[in-house]
């Protein structure tokens, strides 16, 4: 029995959701057309009951009078009913001839005989062999006379009968009919799920390995209601994430790369040169002591420039992890004295292109890492200086608005192509492809200023126009989270 059950309890959890309804539907329905059956029929019994007794009190007083006038009834009842008049005496139960009575009068005499110890009328159930059931009902005609009356019970069976073969078929047609169209508007109803499971298989078989990976699918329809209405709107909202977040790692993947590759063939040009002067010690030219004097300088400076390029390289790494600290060493600086120094500096080793310097004439306090943000000064100004031919006016003015510093560094130069202006602090990005790389640099200038004023909470724009262009440092008044070192940790510089 046990098994059988687990059976049944387990074929039924395959069934599909619509079934489930459908079946749980019908046997509400089975179980509310019971009880509403049961009421009607038991309600009719006893009605058809309360008739025939209200009707056999009547006849019996017609009857009771013409017994008392004849000591007979005489008037005749309803075809298959009987009367019959006893005279009652002590236990003993006469019967007055003639009577119509049946065969066995047993029933009729024992009402008679408990009607004489009764002081209200009688009505009993009986059944009479070769008759059936029948309904009787005493009173007393005088002392001593007592007039039974029977009435049959079989057309009472027979109407409750009839009525609940009729129940039984509208009820079984009527289950019949709510199953079958209870379940078309079940798999209507249910159609946008089937829909939205239709496009999860859609997804669950689309190749989400390629980097450029969309999800065309959506869960379109307006039935349901507002239930499944709400659904279809959080699947296409998950959906919509699940696209924007392809789409990020897909542009991740392809900038990643791209920066392996440029990072990649900016320390191969190096190191081929450090490999080329170093084969050259091996042959003739390494024995002559200027020659090997000047290639001993190349490879200082090619040494160098790798250095300087992998510096950059780990600088940006670390300010790219989220889950390490800001590699910052913040103190309370003078932001105008900052740019002070990066102009003396750039004076001094950019003399032909004339720098004027605006700044506030109090001090400007913030909270950030001098050295870094000497650095990001020290990028912009020679980006100025590369960029733009000798002779360039280049000027920074420190300003304070809407709670922020602001740096703005401009150059008089031919400006930036429009094409460019958005990739300007790309990775080993450069706006002059024919530049070499000895003047233009590796690229990687203003992607590393503007990510370490990022550390620092600001942020770097850029507004060019022609004849102009003009790089704005924006540096918050207030100490930024990612600035605080935390105690008893040195930042890597």
């Amino acid at each position: 029995m046990t098994a059988c059950l687990r059976r049944l309890r387990d074929t039924y959890r395959r069934v599909r959701l619509g079934t489930r309804l459908a079946l749980g539907l019908g046997v509400l329905s089975l179980a509310v057309f019971a009880v509403v059956g049961t009421a009607l029929t038991t309600y009719m019994h006893d009605y058809l009951e309360r008739q025939l007794g209200d009707q056999l009190k009547l006849i019996q007083a017609v009857q009771a009078k013409d017994a008392a006038a004849h000591g007979t009834v005489r008037r005749k009842p309803y075809y298959g009913w009987y009367t019959a008049v006893y005279d009652v005496s002590d236990d003993a139960v006469t019967l007055r001839r003639p009577s119509d009575v049946p065969e066995d009068t047993r029933a009729l005499a024992d009402l008679a005989r408990a009607m004489a110890h009764s002081d209200t009328e009688l009505t009993r159930t009986a059944r009479i062999d070769g008759e059936g059931t029948y309904r009787l009902r005493g009173c007393e005609v005088e002392p001593g006379v007592v007039l039974v009356s029977a009435a049959p019970v079989e057309d009472i069976e027979e109407t409750v009968g009839q009525l609940i073969t009729v129940q039984v078929v509208v009820f079984a047609l009527a289950l019949l009919a709510l199953v079958v169209f209870g379940r078309r508007m079940l798999r209507r109803g249910l159609k946008p799920l089937s829909d939205m499971a239709h496009t999860a298989h859609g997804i669950a078989s689309h190749d989400l390995t390629e980097s450029a990976a969309r999800l065309p699918l959506r869960a379109d329809g307006r039935d349901g209601g507002l239930e499944v209405a709400e659904l279809r709107t959080a699947f296409n909202t998950m959906l919509e994430h699940i696209d924007d977040s392809l789409a990020v790692r897909a542009e991740a993947e392809l900038r990643l790369r791209r920066f392996v590759a440029d990072a990649s063939h900016e320390l191969r040009t190096p190191l081929m040169s450090v490999r080329g002067y170093a084969d050259l010690f091996q042959y003739a030219a390494a024995n002559e002591p200027a020659e090997r004097d000047r290639h001993l300088a190349r490879l200082r400076a090619e040494a160098a420039r790798m250095g300087v390029l992998l510096d950059d390289l780990l600088l940006l790494a670390r300010l790219d992890a989220a889950e390490v600290e800001a590699p910052l060493r913040t103190a309370d600086t003078d932001l105008g004295e900052l740019v002070q120094q990066a102009a003396d500096a750039f004076r001094a080793s950019r003399p032909g292109h004339p720098l004027a310097v605006t700044a506030r004439s109090a001090p400007l306090l913030l909270r950030l890492d001098p050295q870094r943000i000497r650095q990001v000064l020290d990028n912009l100004l020679t980006n100025a200086a590369v960029h733009t031919p000798a002779g360039t006016r280049v000027s920074v003015t420190v300003s304070v608005a809407a709670g922020s510093a602001l740096v703005r560094v401009t150059d008089a130069g031919p400006g930036i192509p429009a094409e460019d202006r958005e990739r300007v602090f790309d990775r080993f990005y450069r706006v002059d492809k024919a530049r070499s790389r000895d003047r233009g640099g590796s690229g990687l200038g203003l992607a590393v200023a503007r990510s370490l004023v990022r550390a620092h909470g600001g942020d770097i724009e850029l507004s060019d126009a022609p004849g102009a262009t003009v790089f704005t440092v924006r540096l918050p008044l207030e100490a930024h989270p990612r600035a605080v070192v935390p105690q008893g940790r040195r930042p890597a510089p």
